[in-house]
Order: C-alpha cells, then sequence, then structure tokens
C-alpha cells in the first residue's frame, strides 16, 4: 500500500460520462442514470483498502441522508484485479451488501473513468452540482485509520449542504489520503 493524496482537479470542471456494469445487479449504469436533481457525488473506493474499510460505515449513513435529497451517488472501483483479486467484482458486490450500499457500485475494468477523473486514491471523492460542475474534491473528513478522529464526513457533508441550498462550498478543501488506485 501507498499512501497517495487525491489529485485536488480545478473546480468547475465537468463531469465525465461513464457506461459501467453495477456488481449489485448487473446493470449498465451511465453518468446520466445516476445523476441527482441537486448534484451528484462520485466516489472512488474498492474492497481492500483500509482507507476505505474505515470510511465504509460513513458512506452508508451519507448516502440514505442525501438521496432523498437530490443527491445522485455512485462508488466505483478501477484497481486491477489480475493483481489484487480481493477487489474483483464478487469481492465488490459482497462488500456493497455487507455494508448495505444503497448506491450503484460500479467496475472500472479498463480503468478509463478512473484515468477521466484523474483519480489518484481510494477512498477519493468528487461532488458535482446540478449543472454537472465539479464543486468539492478530497477528503470525507479529518479521520484515519489509527488517528482517534471520529468518522463524521464532515468536510463532504459541507459541501453537500452548500450546494442542497444553492450555495457554493467552502474552497478551502484538503485531499482525501488512502492507497493509490492499482493501475494496470
Amino acid at each position: 500500500m501507498a499512501l497517495t493524496p487525491s489529485n485536488m482537479l480545478d473546480l468547475g470542471i465537468k463531469a465525465q460520462d461513464f457506461s459501467l456494469i453495477n456488481v449489485i445487479d448487473g446493470n449498465r449504469v451511465t453518468y446520466q442514470n445516476i445523476k441527482g436533481e441537486t448534484g451528484t457525488l462520485v466516489m472512488f473506493i474498492c474492497v481492500h483498502c483500509p482507507y476505505v474499510m474505515h470510511v465504509e460505515p460513513e458512506l452508508s449513513i451519507l448516502s440514505g441522508q442525501y438521496k432523498e435529497k437530490g443527491i445522485g451517488i455512485v462508488a466505483i472501483s478501477s484497481n486491477d484485479i489480475d493483481k489484487y483479486p480481493q477487489d474483483s467484482p464478487e469481492c465488490m458486490k459482497r462488500q456493497a451488501i455487507k455494508n448495505k450500499f444503497d448506491f450503484p457500485y460500479l467496475f472500472d475494468e479498463d480503468q478509463s473513468v478512473a484515468r477521466a477523473y484523474d483519480a489518484a486514491c481510494t477512498p477519493d471523492f468528487y461532488l458535482f452540482n446540478k449543472e454537472d460542475k465539479l464543486v468539492y474534491r478530497g477528503r470525507l473528513d479529518e479521520s484515519r485509520p489509527g488517528n482517534d478522529l471520529p468518522l463524521t464526513g464532515a468536510d463532504l457533508r459541507s459541501a453537500i449542504d452548500a450546494i442542497l441550498i444553492g450555495a457554493v462550498p467552502d474552497q478551502a478543501q484538503y485531499p482525501s489520503m488512502g492507497c493509490n488506485i492499482k493501475w494496470k
């Protein structure tokens, strides 16, 4: 595992479309399918990363609270499953069921979506407003495995709450930290 920060794309860029298979139900999902009325959260996660395991409970809670408020939510795994078979679609599906993920969980087999989003680590979070412009990228909150800070989702929640009221999220944003994406 190489501890890696997110790349912190320029705010205002447009969301990249994708068409990937949802490991939970086998259906093809596009950005337009999951786009929310108020905004859209695209998360890059995987099965085996301890940083993702640490935030899994908050992902389920956050989704339950914001989907009903018009936020579209999707998770994508882009890791090379030849070298990391524990991130296979079958393992992703078990992870989703175990954590009660109520959002699509997509497998980016050719890693083109991770490259399009310039994703660097897991977890990596991208929040787009209703015009599909990037308004937040970075960390969920300050909590990390072993630092004894509570898992709250404060940074991401603050950004989502801002777009729900039509405001611009705070421009002081911090990179996520986690395992590097396992490139082919």
